[in-house]
């Protein structure tokens, strides 16, 4: 993600090195800011379905993966509803060993647990309020996450459509038939073409990206910790998104 002509960076929290899950979005969905959730109360994030994919790649940015819905967490991000859906790669080696949210809990003991924690804390050393949480930070199961994966594909649905006032949103796109957006694939590869290169500075790995954050209970203890540079699930811990993730 960028940010003021930057690369956004995810704190290493202690004790968590950058992501612990790879960590994508699912294309043609939107969680529709002029909706407000019955589960959380609150309106949608504007942004696509996350997704922590929990496997045992270590994905690629950019990545296109297939996954198994598992599960999903009702994160409250800043009064905004931001769903994270717990899947699987269906190409990773145990991936028929998991079928449901209670399969993580029984074969990965604690990583739920951490997740929480992960998610609840990980805005802070921006000097942000941890997330909160529906269901009192309680994974809900497949089914319940599918329903809402085809929820925010039909917000996503109305948005290209324009059914939704998407406001700032380019909704431009090849593909989409009954979209007033559609346009020609040479149009859209012109607009790509006359975009500037990204500067060199902009794509440099800050100097403190390898500080270590800790967190206290009652209070905020920032230390410049400097971590070392071994490779993580989330390598240089770049904020933006690692994947696209398909449902199965």
């Amino acid at each position: 993600m960028w940010k003021k002509g930057k690369l956004c960076y995810v704190a290493n929290l202690f004790p968590y090195k950058g992501y612990i899950w790879n960590y994508g979005a699912i294309p043609q969905t939107w969680e529709d800011p002029g909706h407000s959730d019955k589960h959380t109360g609150c309106c949608g994030d504007n942004d696509p379905t996350d997704v922590c994919e929990i496997g045992s790649k270590v994905c690629s940015r950019g990545e296109i993966i297939r996954v198994k819905v598992l599960g999903i967490l009702a994160t409250i991000d800043e009064g905004e509803t931001d769903w994270k859906v717990i899947a699987i790669n269906v190409d990773d080696p145990d991936a028929a060993n998991y079928n449901d949210i209670n399969d993580v809990k029984r074969l990965k003991p604690g990583y739920l647990e951490a997740t929480v924690d992960w998610v609840r804390r990980y805005k802070v050393p921006d000097g942000k309020p941890e997330n909160e949480f529906a269901f009192s930070a309680e994974f809900k199961d497949k089914d319940f996450a599918i329903d809402i994966i085809k929820s925010t594909h039909d917000y996503w649905k109305a948005l290209v459509t324009k059914k939704t006032d998407g406001k700032r949103i380019s909704c431009m796109n090849t593909m989409v038939s009954e979209s007033p957006f559609k346009c020609d694939p040479d149009a859209a590869k012109a607009i790509v073409d006359a975009l500037p290169p990204p500067s060199e500075s902009a794509c440099t790995i800050p100097t403190d990206g390898g500080k270590w954050f800790h967190h206290q209970k009652n209070g905020w203890d920032f230390s410049g910790i400097q971590a070392d540079t071994a490779a993580s699930r989330s390598s240089g811990s770049s904020r933006c998104k690692s994947s696209s993730f398909s449902k199965l």
